[in-house]
């Protein structure tokens, strides 16, 4: 496991690529194999010349929602209220919700205590999520349905290391399909429909599933809690073809790891299914069905990477983020990118 090492702020992507003069697509990219020690360098339009003919790359069409709200305390304390996920297996419309001030998590919520929010909506903070000092099982009181509300009032989640508010448009990926998402499955933003028709054109096959994520702030030492996914049956079908003809199955992120594993099968096919999961993927569980991963740049004490190390082994994965390190590679959803295969 790498040192949990503060990232340099150089090498945090403060903005979107194309605040920075590129193209979606010109983001850089760093291809590396189990089987082999070299890396490239490379940008991400390049992929399709290292994916070949009968992979098959899983993508997440979980589209972002503008998650974050303005919400005040009864002693006019202003916070930010952020929506991660509706409560599993909860059929009360209830949601865990992160507050914070600052850009930072604030701890000082009181169960039984109501902020006001915009437009004369109300939330409710019910109870602690799962013991966690950050996040709260909530209800809402809202003047009209979810969806319109937060178009009008919300916007997208912004951390401290953004210089700014960016519209919700710089959060979707080109294949955004189903609203649900806190935070931008942020592995798929790179790619634009000219790069997705020249992978099919190669013969790489493209099935989606959805994962709506929640938010990662808590990924600081903390496990994912559960998330809601779909996988549909021509995608179950796709990923079991794959791996009986010899192609490859890349995951297009970790939440499609996430997905795809909980519904592969000991004789390494994959089923059909939807509902909550709260897998969490290590060395030790390894993966089933999963042959390779197209990530974005985690911290080194974010959970995500124990799964890069189940795909990819430890030794690839500290080679790969030495690299990154030392060749300014950028961080975070709007950074640089990641290709690990066999």
């Amino acid at each position: 496991m790498l040192d949990a090492e503060p990232l340099p702020q150089r090498l945090e992507a403060t903005e979107p690529p194309e605040a920075r003069g590129l193209a979606r697509d010109e983001v850089r990219l760093l291809v590396a194999h189990r089987s082999d020690p070299a890396l490239w360098h490379r940008r991400f339009r390049d992929l399709p010349q290292h994916l070949e003919p009968g992979d098959l790359l899983v993508v997440n069409t979980s589209a972002t929602l503008a998650a974050a709200l303005p919400a005040v305390r009864a002693d006019g304390t202003q916070l930010e209220l952020h929506l991660s996920t509706p409560v599993p297996d909860d059929n009360t419309g209830r949601w865990v919700v992160e507050l914070r001030l600052a850009q930072q998590p604030f701890r000082h919520g009181r169960s039984g205590e109501t902020l006001a929010l915009p437009g004369g909506g109300r939330v409710e903070l019910l109870a602690p999520f799962l013991k966690a000092s950050r996040l709260w099982v909530a209800e809402l009181h809202l003047p009209e349905p979810l969806d319109p509300y937060l178009a009008r009032h919300g916007h997208p989640i912004r951390y401290r290391y953004l210089r700014d508010q960016r519209p919700l448009a710089d959060y979707q990926t080109v294949y955004a399909r189903e609203p649900g998402s806190a935070e931008m499955p942020s592995a798929g933003r790179p790619f634009t429909p000219e790069l997705v028709t020249e992978l099919v054109a190669r013969g790489i096959v493209v099935a989606p599933l959805v994962l709506h994520t929640g938010v990662s702030s808590l990924e600081a030492h903390e496990p994912p809690y559960p998330e809601w996914f779909r996988v549909p049956v021509a995608t179950a079908r796709l990923v079991t073809a794959t791996k009986r003809w010899g192609g490859r199955v890349i995951a297009v992120g970790t939440t499609v790891v996430r997905a795809l594993e909980t519904v592969a099968r000991p004789d390494r096919s994959a089923g059909a299914s939807e509902g909550w999961t709260d897998l969490v993927i290590t060395p030790e569980r390894g993966v089933g069905v999963v042959d390779g991963l197209l990530t974005g740049w985690h911290d080194p004490e974010a959970s995500h990477l124990l799964m890069l190390e189940a795909i990819g082994g430890p030794e690839l994965v500290e080679r790969s983020y030495r690299a990154a390190l030392e060749h300014g590679y950028l961080w975070h959803e709007f950074g640089d990118t990641h290709l690990i295969l066999p």
